[in-house]
Order: structure tokens, then C-alpha cells, then sequence
């Protein structure tokens, strides 16, 4: 139980330490507005500097598409178009259960607008339970927690493509405008230090539902909320940087990260900046994420970012190429996530339904054992049941 009478007494800190914070954070803001200033002047000049010289840099930066004074304010979403989203969790798999096993479960959601259709909202649940699923990561020394949420991002990104496409190629109707939607980033930095051999597990059925997409048209999105991305900031470095030559290795080498002379803006970020930059409903400049894990993606899938001020945040869209070298197709899906925001209140309501639909609640946990539990009695089974650890921590005396 929560001791609130002693947790009052460290509050009066906190709300200092916050005071001083905003303080700094304004004086990042100033120093940044100017920095950005600075560094449109030479946009071109810095975007070939980093091309010849990223892989000496400490730092992951982006490179932007569009001048950075871009501004351009979305358009409203057509009458008529559809939305597909979907969104994961699990049960993770505990030696206290009456059975040694996880399930994964990926809700969707499919919303036509101004067709007079009803929608699709449910889920899919997927459970695992033999040897080469539960072990199949322990040659890598990978927590099967950890495999559970790579191999829920392979599902989500194999559903939406099985959904989206079922849907608008036939025998489904009208090729109205349309959007498939994911919560958080395309780029899936994880696998960046998996072992080449679980990376071949993960990204390449990601990448075959892209080419799903891509082939019927449809444009991808991942909406991230809160970003605490720096790769926007980052390019501005480029303009700081006191050296004739941006060679992190030789000049920098030796410093710690906040210690760089670039670092004129830290810890400041992305969201932050474009916040007091873009009005509601703009966009910002598009900008192409640079992420090491994207030399493994085809150049078509490469990701492209911009963020967007959406009324009650600034959130970070991203997209594959074949998405943001489209503008038709590039403008038309931003207006349609807009729309999504708006009907959703400050979140994309297709993201948000297809979380509910995804969650497994505590309730739910528990039917599924007990059903677990009865098929394995039906089967013949003995001596099943929870352990007693689980059994006590599941009541109280006190």
C-alpha cells in the first residue's frame, strides 16, 4: 500500500525541479529557433555534408526532404474513405499457470465512412504453446518476453495487410481513399541488434505485408504519440559544429555525449521545437530517417517522417517511400490520419479501437486459463492447477 503522508513530503522537490526545467527548456527553445535559422540558410549545403561524412558521426540524424520553413496546412479528408488499423498485446507465459504457454492476441479494426457500411472491429488470438515456440529464441538469448513483442509486430503488420488488402482489391468494392494505420514507429530499431538469424525471422514477413500494400495502393502510416525522437534535432548539429569537418571519431571521440560542441539545444526534442513552430492542422517539412536498421529495408520501404500538429499534440507520422514520394497519395493519407484525430478526440480512433480490441484484461486472463483448465481435465489430465505462490498472491488476509 502507497504511503501517501511520506510521499507528500518529496512533492514540494519535484515541483522545483520541474520549475527549473521549464526555465532551461525555453532558453533551448530560443537557442534552437535561431539555430534552425542558421541552418536553412545552408539546407543543401549540410545535406551533402552528412552525405559524405554519416558514418563518422556519433549521432543519428535525419536528412530533410522539403525546405525547413515548410508549413502546410492539411486538407479535410474526403466524405467517403476507409481506415484499417490494428494493435497487439499478450499473455506472457508464467511456470505458476497451469500450463507453460502465451498467447497473443491482435485486435482490428476496419471503418468505412460515408458508404453506409458496418464496420469491422474484433480480434485474433493466436496461442503458442510447443517446444520450437516457446524455446525458439533461447538460441539467441532472447527472453521469450522480448520474442513475444517481435513476433506480435510480424502479426499486426501480416493482419492489416490481410485485412486492408481483402478488403480493396476484389472481390471487395469501390477503390474509395483509404489508410492503414499502426501505432508507433516503421522502423523497427530492435532488430538492429538481433542476430542476423532471428532478424531473417522478423523483418522479412513484415516486408512482404508492405509489398501487400504497396501493391494495392493502399498508403501506411505509424502514428507515434509523445515522440521522444531527436533525429530532426540532430541534422541542426550539422550547422554547430565548430570543425570544418563534421568527423565525430576524430574530434569528438574522447567526449561523452553531452559534452560535444554541437550540443547546443540538449536535451531538446523534436516535438518539442515543432510544437512552437506549426499551427493546428500543419505539417512540417518531410524528412527521411537515416537509422542504421533501414539498410536492410527495400528502398521503396525506406521511412520517412514529419510531424504534424494534430490540435492536441505534435505527433510524429511516419511512412514508407513509395508513400512520401506520392503527394497526391502522401496528402490524401495525412488528411484521412487528421480526420482519425479528430473523431478520436486527440488520438486516431481506429488505433484506440483496435487496442480495446486487443487488450486482454484481467478477466480475460483468467476465462483463458479456465478454459485452458477444463479442456486439459477433459483430456485426462491430472494434478492441474496454479502453484501455490500464484494461488496465495491471487488473496489476501491482511
Amino acid at each position: 500500500m502507497l504511503d501517501l503522508a511520506k510521499l507528500a513530503k518529496q512533492i514540494p522537490g519535484i515541483s522545483q525541479h520541474f520549475q527549473r526545467e521549464m526555465t532551461a527548456s525555453r532558453q533551448r527553445l530560443e537557442r534552437a529557433q535561431i539555430l534552425i535559422r542558421q541552418t536553412h540558410a545552408k539546407q543543401q549545403d549540410l545535406i551533402e555534408l552528412h552525405e559524405q561524412w554519416h558514418d563518422r558521426l556519433i549521432f543519428s540524424t535525419a536528412t530533410p526532404i522539403e525546405p525547413l520553413n515548410t508549413r502546410i496546412t492539411i486538407t479535410p479528408a474526403p466524405y467517403r474513405h476507409s481506415v484499417f488499423a490494428t494493435d497487439g498485446s499478450q499473455i506472457s507465459p508464467s511456470h505458476h499457470e497451469i500450463a507453460y504457454c502465451y498467447l497473443i492476441n491482435i485486435g482490428r479494426v476496419m471503418i468505412h465512412y460515408g458508404q453506409n457500411l458496418h464496420p469491422l472491429l474484433d480480434s485474433v488470438p493466436e496461442i503458442y504453446y510447443k517446444p520450437e515456440d516457446l524455446y525458439v529464441a533461447k538460441q539467441w538469448g532472447i527472453r521469450i518476453e522480448e520474442w513475444m513483442g517481435y513476433w506480435r509486430s510480424v502479426l499486426e503488420a501480416q493482419l492489416l495487410a490481410e485485412m486492408a488488402c481483402g478488403w480493396v482489391n476484389p472481390p471487395g468494392p469501390h477503390f474509395e481513399p483509404n489508410l492503414a494505420l499502426v501505432d508507433g514507429s516503421l522502423i523497427y530499431w530492435f532488430i538492429e541488434t538481433l542476430p542476423q538469424e532471428a532478424r531473417d525471422r522478423i523483418l522479412p514477413p513484415i516486408q512482404d505485408a508492405w509489398e501487400q500494400l504497396y501493391q494495392a495502393k493502399i498508403p501506411l502510416m505509424g502514428y507515434i504519440s509523445a515522440s521522444r525522437s531527436l533525429e530532426a534535432i540532430n541534422f541542426f548539429r550539422l550547422n554547430a559544429c565548430p570543425h570544418t569537418i563534421p568527423n565525430c571519431v576524430v574530434h569528438c571521440s574522447e567526449l561523452s555525449e553531452d559534452q560535444t560542441p554541437c550540443q547546443v539545444v540538449s536535451p531538446l526534442r523534436d516535438v518539442t521545437l515543432w510544437g512552437y513552430l506549426l499551427e493546428p492542422g500543419q505539417r512540417g517539412p518531410l524528412w527521411r530517417s537515416h537509422s542504421r536498421i533501414l539498410n536492410s529495408y527495400d528502398e521503396k520501404q525506406w521511412v520517412y517522417f514529419c510531424y504534424v500538429n494534430v490540435g492536441t499534440e505534435i505527433a510524429r507520422v511516419e511512412m514508407p517511400a513509395w508513400v512520401a514520394q506520392d503527394s497526391t497519395q502522401l496528402d490524401q493519407a495525412l488528411s484521412l490520419m487528421l480526420a482519425q484525430v479528430n473523431k478520436g478526440y486527440g488520438y486516431p480512433v481506429a488505433l484506440a479501437e483496435a487496442h480495446n480490441q486487443a487488450v486482454v484484461r484481467s478477466g480475460d486472463r483468467a476465462r483463458f486459463f479456465a478454459l485452458l483448465e477444463q479442456q486439459m481435465l477433459k483430456a485426462g489430465l491430472r494434478n492441474v492447477g496454479t502453484s501455490y505462490k500464484e494461488t496465495r498472491k491471487r488473496g489476501s488476509i491482511a
